[in-house]
């Protein structure tokens, strides 16, 4: 039986290691908040890849993680929205890490990246 127990509590820590840190949205939903401009919405993927094309209204974490502070509104309770390439990247939790270390409450993750987001054939924008 403490065999059994003590598999069971390793197990439960194995998953909690493992568990997202952040919540995840959904690409539609994502949309939904860049039409209604209502979250700050953060590309982690580099400025290349931002200029070729990211989700509209977005930030480039390059251009603005050196003066993080000062792009996100006073509102702790704001819709913060980060992403990078694809469900297989993890270079989102940068951005999503720092804005709630900064106090941020309401972070989450569109683990779809901005591959997922053009294969739903959402609108990109391009440029700096």
């Amino acid at each position: 039986m403490k065999k059994l127990l003590t598999l069971f509590a390793a197990a439960l820590v194995s998953a909690s290691v493992y568990a997202a840190p952040f919540p995840d949205i959904s690409v539609q939903d994502v949309k939904a908040a860049s039409d209604a401009k209502s979250a700050v919405i953060i590309d982690v993927n580099g400025a290349a890849s931002y200029k070729a094309g990211h989700v509209p209204g977005a930030l480039s974490w390059t251009a603005i993680k050196g003066d993080l502070a000062s792009k996100l509104p006073a509102d702790k309770n704001t819709l913060i929205i980060a992403y990078c390439g694809s469900p297989k990247c993890g270079a989102y939790a940068a951005a999503a890490n720092a804005v709630k270390k900064l106090g941020y409450t309401n972070v989450k993750h569109m683990s779809a990246g901005i591959a997922g987001w053009k294969e739903a054939k959402m609108p990109t924008e391009t440029g700096n």
